[in-house]
């Protein structure tokens, strides 16, 4: 690394209403990459056209933005001034029951994918479901070919069995994108000492959430109180192992909540069906560089600081992914 680059800035979960203002955002608030959410609920099909539309994006903001399917690509944005999209999905139902479709999505562009959403998958459990039933017959396929590819396991929204499960079988670290302590924050979609604990054992990686309903205080966090939060998980995980995985949904209008929770498989509303709030203190990609305040304020040094707002995330993406090139 030179010492005329920027920082390393990387955002490991966002669900924006994308949109080349959001893109412009991304250079002004200096992140070099970003984990963006394709899909939830769609088949394979219904993904393909998420991706043909990204393909769009790409091409038409091809001065600030470029896909990103390996380290280098990070390296590529660095030193063009641009932000290395990474392209992942929160649920697999895009593989249907074919465990071949996971490496055309891999070939096609998706980096990262989740074993489940909030239901029961044919890979494994969600936090929402009353019995978590663990690893699925298709779940440790889907592992050993995601480990085979290169394509990051991520266990955000898995049930407790089923993340213990698959952060042991899986040959590779996994990652938790978007999550936070759960001993702060009293939800189930929140993790545990001991999900963090193993995943900090196998070298894996947690991205802190700054969605509203995963924070202590909800809107009304503050940024110190979020930098404390920080500083709780680093005492298990370690400032190398810790990054940010804001779950930022920047302009997604409400009726998309909806969507993210119930999908096609009810026809019963689930909680709210608004966003919350921002807190005051992100509402943007411009805020990310923020962030620093609230760590800084919490005893991180400036090399841990450094380390959860991108390094780690760096780390990990360099020795999971393979370069394709």
């Amino acid at each position: 690394m030179t010492t005329d680059q920027p920082q390393v800035l990387i955002d490991g979960l966002q669900y924006c209403n994308w949109s080349r203002e959001i893109f412009q955002q991304m250079r002004q608030g200096g992140l070099t990459a970003v984990h963006a959410t394709v899909g939830y609920h769609g088949g394979f099909r219904e993904t393909v056209r998420h991706l043909i539309d990204w393909r769009t994006r790409f091409r038409d903001n091809e001065d600030v933005i470029l896909l990103a399917r390996d380290s280098a690509d990070i390296e590529r944005a660095r030193a063009t001034n641009r932000t290395a999209i990474f392209l992942g999905l929160q649920n697999p139902m895009p593989i249907e029951d074919d465990i071949g479709l996971i490496e055309m999505l891999f070939d096609l562009g998706i980096r990262f994918m989740q074993l489940s959403y909030n239901n029961q998958s044919l890979l494994g459990c969600g936090w929402m479901e009353k019995e978590d039933s663990g690893i699925t017959r298709m779940g440790r396929e889907a592992i050993v070919e995601m480990n085979r590819l290169g394509m990051i396991i991520d266990l955000s929204h898995a049930g407790e069995r089923t993340a213990l499960e698959a952060i042991a079988l899986s040959q590779k670290p996994v990652v938790i994108s978007h999550a936070n302590p759960r001993w702060l924050c009293d939800s189930n979609r929140n993790v545990s000492r001991t999900v963090m604990q193993a995943l900090r054992d196998k070298q894996g990686l947690l991205g802190l959430s700054l969605y509203p309903l995963h924070l202590q205080q909800g809107s009304e966090t503050t940024l110190r109180q979020f930098g404390e939060m920080a500083s709780a998980a680093a005492e298990i995980m370690g400032a190398e192992q810790l990054g940010i995985g804001s779950d930022l949904c920047q302009d997604q209008p409400d009726s998309v909540v909806r969507w993210m929770r119930e999908g096609r498989w009810t026809r019963q509303a689930i909680g709210a069906a608004r966003f919350p709030p921002q807190p005051s203190w992100f509402g943007s990609n411009l805020d990310f560089p923020k962030l620093s305040e609230g760590l800084l304020s919490a005893g991180f040094g400036k090399v841990e600081t450094s380390l959860v707002l991108g390094d780690a995330w760096h780390r990990f993406v360099v020795t999971s992914l393979p370069n394709v090139a």
